[in-house]
C-alpha cells in the first residue's frame, strides 16, 4: 500500500473538548471547526461534539456553514467569523446560519437582505483584522443593538503569551465596548481560555487545544500519520541523497524512500530538521523533502517496518512544526487529501 493513513482520535478530541468546557468555568463552550476542523474532517468532529454535548459551532464562511447544518442539526447554532458577504444571503437563510457582521457595509446588508434573521458581531479590539472599530461600533451600536443581536465577539492577538500586555488591553477595550449592552459576549478561544474567568464571558471558543495544540499543553495527541516505506537502499559514505545533494552519508547508511511529500502537506521547509519515528525512535530526514517523496536514514533501526510515524505520541504537531519553522495550525491545515483517513473512538 502506497497511501499514508491519518488516524483521527475522536475519543482523545473530545476529550480535549470537555477539558476546555470545565476550564471556561460558567461559560459556554463551542467549537472552531473552520476549514474542515482545521483539517480533520468537519462534519465527523462536529458531529462527535455535539454529541458531547457542544451547541455553538464557528465556521470561517457560509459554505462551510451550510456544509456543516446536515452534521449538527436543525437546532445548533453556526456562526459564520467573515460575516454576511455578498451572495451569501441565500446559503445563511437555507442552513439558519448567524453571520458575525464585521463592518457597516455587513451590517447594511444583512438587514435589507435578510430582515429579522438572527446575526452577532463582530468588535476589533486592537487586532486590525476583522470587526467594527470603535467609532463605527459607537455609531451603530444604538440601531443594532436595538435588533437583539445573538453575541458580541472580539479575537485576541496574543492569547498564546499569557504575560503579553495586549491581553489586558483588549479585555479592557472590549469591557469598555460592551459592558452593559446586554447581549452574550464571547472573546477567548484557547489561548483565551487559558487565561482565566475574567476573559471568558459568556461563550468560548474552543480550536487548536481541541485538536491536540499549543498553547494546551495538557492536550492529548489527536492525529496519527504513518507513512510507507516504498525502499529501502544501502547508502555508502560520501554518498548524496536526494535533489541538490544536500544529505551526504557520513557512514554507510541505509535509507528508506517514504511515499509522502510536500504534494501532502508535509512542508519542504522540514529538510534537514524534521524526523520520523518507528515507534519511540526517532529517525532523522536524509536529504530534501520532495513533493511525493522523503529519504528516512534508518541506519540504526534493527529492522525497519512498513510504515514509519510523522505524527504519533512521541512527536505531536507542535514539535512537527516546530522543525519546519511554523506552528501546528499550518501542519493540521496542510494535511493532504491522498490519506487515507480512518476515525477511531466512539461514534467512529
Amino acid at each position: 500500500m502506497t497511501r499514508a493513513s491519518l488516524t483521527i482520535d475522536l475519543d482523545a478530541l473530545a476529550a480535549n473538548w470537555r477539558a476546555l468546557a470545565r476550564l471556561s468555568g460558567g461559560a459556554e463552550a463551542g467549537a472552531v471547526v473552520k476549514a474542515d476542523a482545521y483539517g480533520l474532517g468537519a462534519a465527523r468532529v462536529a458531529a462527535r461534539l455535539a454529541q458531547e454535548g457542544a451547541h455553538s459551532f464557528f465556521v470561517a464562511e457560509a459554505q462551510e456553514g451550510a456544509a456543516l447544518r446536515p452534521a449538527v442539526g436543525p437546532l445548533a447554532d453556526i456562526y459564520v467569523f467573515s460575516g454576511h458577504m455578498a451572495g451569501d444571503a441565500d446559503a445563511i437563510a437555507a442552513a439558519a446560519l448567524i453571520p458575525l457582521v464585521n463592518s457597516a457595509e455587513q451590517a447594511n446588508r444583512h438587514l435589507a437582505a435578510l430582515p429579522g434573521h438572527p446575526f452577532g458581531l463582530q468588535l476589533d479590539t486592537g487586532m486590525n483584522r476583522l470587526g467594527m472599530e470603535a467609532d463605527d461600533w459607537q455609531a451603530l451600536a444604538p440601531d443594532l443593538l436595538a435588533r437583539a443581536p445573538r453575541l458580541l465577539m472580539s479575537h485576541l492577538a496574543c492569547a498564546d503569551e499569557p504575560a503579553h500586555p495586549m491581553n489586558a488591553r483588549q479585555l479592557a477595550e472590549f469591557r469598555r465596548m460592551t459592558d452593559g449592552a446586554g447581549p452574550r459576549r464571547s472573546l477567548a478561544a484557547t489561548g483565551g481560555i487559558l487565561l482565566g474567568a475574567d476573559y471568558h464571558f459568556d461563550l468560548t471558543r474552543p480550536g487548536i487545544g481541541s485538536y491536540g495544540g499549543q498553547p494546551f499543553g495538557a492536550a492529548r495527541p489527536v492525529v496519527r500519520l504513518a507513512l510507507p516505506v516504498i525502499q529501502v537502499r544501502a547508502v555508502a559514505a560520501g554518498e548524496t541523497v536526494g535533489y541538490g545533494n544536500s544529505w551526504t552519508a557520513a557512514r554507510p547508511s541505509r535509507i528508506a524512500t517514504i511515499a509522502a511529500g510536500y504534494a501532502d502537506g508535509l512542508l519542504r521547509a522540514m529538510t534537514g530538521r524534521g524526523q520520523l519515528f518507528a515507534g519511540d525512535r526517532p529517525c532523522p530526514l536524509a536529504g530534501r523533502v520532495s513533493m511525493d517523496l522523503m529519504g528516512v536514514d534508518v541506519t540504526d533501526l534493527p529492522e525497519v517496518p512498513d510504515t514509519l510515524d510523522i505524527l504519533c505520541p512521541a512527536q505531536g504537531v507542535d514539535r512537527l512544526a516546530e522543525a519546519a519553522g511554523t506552528i501546528g495550525y499550518e501542519i493540521l491545515t496542510s494535511l493532504g487529501a491522498r490519506y487515507v483517513r480512518h476515525y477511531s473512538g466512539d461514534g467512529a
